[in-house]
């Protein structure tokens, strides 16, 4: 890291330092830039560079985590907790929560109370795997080696839904892509909740053909953000959905296989597989 670079990295450190110190303040670009001694669109550009997101949507972030632990408490209201963070009203803290988390504060809040998810088990050339799904679509695929265990996992994204073990119409669509029967790939539908670069890095991912491979820093060229390797890995390691959004294409740019949440050596498989398909 040269001088530049090392004081670069120091602006931004403060510029977060700060935006996590004063996000009730809701704190404008213009006010953060001053704070670091940059030009508004000079710390946009470089927040942008070293963060991945842009200081608004980082700042946004912020806001909902806090938020989401306040309405973890038992008697919080949503009034409550958008005063407490320093937002204008309720509307503004939904418009918030669906965009970052995909779901309303009220449905964050009831655990995905009025949610209904059926899960089943099924074969795969890579071990048994676990797919969930809601009436919008496909929200879970996992390889699991104790159905148990992976119950559990599930249940927590969602504590207070209605799980049923049955088998739909979304499930058999994904499962036939483990057949080599690609002819129902537009049928089927995902339900995924994330951010908004999780979901730009999860949609680069579909884009990556069978049989080949990308890296992380491809990836992150591709969103223009070449910078963000590591916010690139880090999205693709909270990828809900196996195999289907091919988080196993992509490797280190130096050829190593790099890490999988389902096992290096299921992921090594994968790659050989499609290969040779």
């Amino acid at each position: 890291m040269n001088e530049q670079e090392y004081l670069n990295y120091g602006r931004i450190a403060n510029a977060i330092t700060y935006i996590k110190e004063h996000y009730k303040d809701q704190p404008s670009l213009n006010e953060v830039a001053e704070k670091v001694s940059l030009s508004p669109f000079h710390f946009q550009r470089l927040f942008k560079e070293w963060a991945g997101v842009s200081p608004k949507k980082f700042l946004q972030y912020i806001s909902v985590e806090n938020a989401k632990k306040i309405l973890d408490v038992q008697n919080s209201t949503l009034f409550d907790t958008t005063m407490e963070i320093g937002l204008s009203g309720t509307g503004r803290l939904h418009d918030l929560f669906v965009k970052i988390e995909g779901m309303t504060p009220g449905e964050y809040k009831n655990g995905g109370e009025q949610l209904i998810i059926n899960y089943s088990y099924a074969q795969s050339p890579f071990g048994i795997v676990m797919v969930a799904s809601t009436e919008k679509g496909l929200c879970h695929v996992a390889f699991i080696d104790d159905e148990e265990k992976a119950f559990y996992g599930l249940r927590k994204r969602f504590p207070n839904a209605k799980y049923y073990q049955r088998v739909d119409q979304s499930q058999v669509n994904a499962l036939m892509i483990f057949a080599n029967d690609w002819s129902h790939i537009s049928n089927i539908k995902l339900h995924l909740k994330g951010t908004d670069f999780q979901l730009k890095v999860w949609d680069a991912l579909l884009k990556i053909p069978m049989g080949q491979l990308s890296s992380y820093g491809k990836i992150a060229e591709q969103l223009q953000k070449p910078k963000a390797s590591r916010a690139v890995g880090t999205a693709i390691g909270s990828n809900p959905v196996a195999f289907l959004i091919p988080c196993h294409r992509v490797i280190q740019a130096s050829g190593n296989i790099g890490g999988y949440a389902w096992g290096n050596t299921r992921k090594t498989a994968m790659i050989g597989w499609e290969a040779s398909k």
